[in-house]
């Protein structure tokens, strides 16, 4: 049997360990992770960084999997590459689903008032943006957040804001949880649920997420 290939890209700041209790049958999928690559330069065209994502990818007619900013990511990347079916967890498929408070975070460029030489960044931003509660919850998932890159945290915060896709695109698989508590779900159409799931439901909540992934992509 000819295995499809999955590609699985990881959230804002995350590895790809964070993908350790999504699986699929492996007798028909063959699985691979692509970590975050460092910005060309600041002014990298999200565009020209998810071609330098392709270009890891080898075969043809794969599917492609991103959380949370990763969703974002393969979005972008399945504009290049073409492929069988893209499906998002714990992210967006347009601007518009986007929350208020990412939205005043733009427009009040809230996000430049922390360095990002500084170790502890993504933790600011976070709590700043979203609240105490995924602060703590962040503290708690330090293990997946390595990627501390000054370029790449400035880049990654900044195009997350200012993401221009306006349309859905088609094709789309998009699981979200109804607690999430950075992209809420009375923002989001067009969704497979997951009851008290969150924002980090691709660890709290992988078996129901398994059983989604097999079921939808057949």
């Amino acid at each position: 049997m000819t295995k499809t290939h999955i590609y699985c890209v990881p959230g804002l700041a995350a590895n790809t360990k964070i993908f350790e209790f999504i699986k699929f049958p492996i007798e028909e999928y063959e699985v691979h992770f692509l970590e975050w690559l460092i910005p060309e330069s600041i002014n990298e065209t999200i565009e020209d960084y998810a071609a330098r994502m392709c270009e890891n990818i080898t075969e043809d007619n794969v599917i492609l999997l991103g959380v949370s900013f990763g969703g974002v990511m393969v979005q972008e990347m399945s504009k290049i590459i073409k492929p069988k079916k893209t499906i998002l967890i714990s992210s967006v498929k347009n601007s518009s689903e986007l929350p208020k408070r990412l939205k005043f975070t733009k427009l009040s460029k809230a996000y430049k008032l922390f360095p990002a030489k500084s170790i502890t960044t993504i933790e600011k931003f976070m709590s700043y943006t979203f609240g105490k509660m995924t602060k703590k919850r962040i503290e708690q998932y330090q293990i997946y957040l390595s990627q501390r890159d000054e370029l790449y945290l400035k880049w990654a915060i900044y195009n997350v804001l200012h993401w221009q896709q306006k349309e859905t695109l088609e094709n789309i698989i998009h699981i979200h949880g109804t607690d999430d508590h950075i992209f809420p779900i009375k923002h989001i159409k067009d969704c497979i649920e997951v009851k008290n799931g969150s924002h980090v439901m691709v660890l709290t909540k992988a078996p129901e997420i398994n059983t989604i992934l097999t079921t939808s992509i057949k």
